[in-house]
């Protein structure tokens, strides 16, 4: 798998900013003013750090940004990358993270050299510059070479270090959910993606693989119904971090694993299918979640199952019409096949509610493309039957920087499901199509149980880089449920 590139915390060293080969970069306030690291910096290039500084090509970046000044004079640096960072803005994290993300974005196979000031703003920029350095280039021949070392001269390098620690494991999470998200469906099978969890354990989760024989025996007819069509077995796995007091019931996490949706018989259009090897995203942060939380040892009691199947046009595959049966025991009329997801996470979302009893329950996909034409790509689809727990996941999402709102929901949505021959129909009518996927994963919620469904169809995967992510997966809603469960379930 990818990992972060590493990051060395050292203390300022004028030498040794002298004789760095590779590039430079320094973060400095919008005012241009200079701490002790940079005043030294500056002395070195003769005052020419100063002069760009004055400059109105420094005043007319935005927080964040950055540009070069290619081979400073009076240093052995390729470039000088300096960025901008307000400091009104320090507080939060995100304004850090981008500007480690501007530095991430262009660093040398030679080596890095960066500058910064203060402890947690320090640690925040290590953050988001290890998430904008990732690169999936597993399939790519030939030589690839990574990122070169980074060194971060800090006042404190021990205290950066130690602030930085938890963070790392985040990243780590991150990189696993990118890296599920981003592998192609020939690659990434049922059978695969099972094997890469199951390696977890390593890490102290506790993985259980459950296979088809026993999927039936629980009655899990709506997600077997899904899978039947493909060579590819379904399959439910369970991962179980018991980092908090024993026997104390855990927060369960839940992810839509669509290794690939063709749509099944409904068949989705050619143009654009290339993408359906990111429908397994919900089951992907969920994995990413759980092993950040085994990295930094959270103290608390979570569990994450996803469901793994994948939807194909066989001759055996489900059709339109066609009525299976929950293990709720409940039954649905397929009306369309490409609306499987939420078959999946019906009976995945039952079952967890049934073994762990869980203190509260969020369940992730890329569900519904209704989601994107309502949000578009900055925020996914927020559903709740909680306002407290819902409340406190979008300030953890605010607080991580990603985008989330919350959606609507109500009988009158719920009415559209009513079918004719069995108990509700998988799809509504076309109109609130997000809202009506809701509706039919709330049937599946038990009346004291806290839920979340998040709709991440939009910011799974983006086609143009972002502040902290190249293009492809993003990652996104690791760090969000991390920070939700470090406020609101660790002691």
């Amino acid at each position: 798998m990818s990992h972060p590139v590493p990051i060395q915390f050292q203390p300022v060293d004028a030498e040794a900013l002298a004789a760095a080969s590779g590039r430079l970069a320094l973060v400095v306030d919008e005012g241009g003013k200079l701490g002790a690291a940079g005043r030294k910096l500056d002395k070195l290039t003769r005052g020419a750090l100063a002069r760009y500084l004055a400059s109105e090509a420094f005043a007319g970046l935005k927080s964040g940004e950055s540009a070069d000044l290619a081979w400073p004079s009076g240093l052995q640096a390729e470039a000088l990358q300096v960025v901008k960072l307000d400091r009104t803005a320090e507080a939060e994290a995100g304004a850090a993270r981008k500007a480690g993300g501007a530095i991430g974005r262009a660093l040398s196979k030679t080596g890095t050299l960066v500058l910064a000031e203060g402890v947690k703003q320090a640690a925040e920029l290590s953050f988001g510059l290890a998430l904008r350095a990732y690169g999936f280039t597993a399939h790519k021949t030939g030589e690839h070479p990574q990122p070169g070392p980074v060194t971060l001269m800090v006042s404190e390098p021990e205290k950066v270090a130690a602030e930085a620690a938890p963070m790392a494991a985040l990243a780590e999470g991150v990189f696993f959910t990118r890296d599920l998200v981003n592998e192609p469906a020939n690659i990434l099978t049922t059978d695969d993606f099972a094997a890469r969890l199951a390696a977890m354990h390593e890490l102290g989760l506790e993985v259980e693989i459950l296979e088809e024989a026993e999927l039936a025996r629980l009655g899990m007819g709506a997600l077997l119904g899904v899978g039947q069509g493909s060579e590819s077995p379904s399959k439910v796995v369970v991962m179980q971090w018991k980092g908090g007091k024993e026997g104390e019931a855990p927060l369960a996490l839940i992810g839509k694993g669509v290794v690939f949706d063709t749509g099944g018989i409904s068949l989705k259009p050619a143009a654009g299918m290339e993408d359906m090897t990111m429908d397994m995203g919900g089951a992907a942060t969920v994995s990413g979640v759980m092993r950040a939380l085994a990295l930094r040892k959270a103290k608390a009691n979570v569990v994450g199952l996803v469901g793994l199947v994948e939807n194909m046009p066989d001759g055996r595959a489900q059709r339109p019409g066609d009525v299976v049966r929950s293990m709720k025991g409940d039954t649905i009329e397929v009306i369309n096949t490409d609306a499987e997801g939420r078959l999946v996470l019906a009976d995945v979302m039952w079952y967890a509610q049934d073994r762990f009893k869980p203190v509260g329950m969020i369940d992730l996909a890329t569900l519904t493309g209704a989601i994107i034409v309502a949000l578009g790509h900055e925020n996914a689809g927020v559903f709740s039957n909680n306002d407290a727990l819902c409340d406190q996941f979008l300030r953890a999402a605010k607080a991580e920087g990603e985008g989330a709102w919350r959606m609507p929901m109500g009988e009158a949505y719920d009415a559209k499901l009513k079918s004719r021959i069995a108990d509700m129909m998988n799809v509504g009518s076309r109109d609130g199509g997000a809202i009506t996927a809701a509706q039919f994963l709330q049937r599946f919620v038990k009346p004291e149980t806290p839920w979340i469904h998040l709709d991440i169809a939009g910011t799974a995967l983006l086609k143009a880089d972002s502040a902290l992510a190249p293009k492809g997966a993003t990652g996104w809603g690791v760090m969000a449920l991390n920070r939700l469960i470090r406020d609101r379930y660790e002691g």
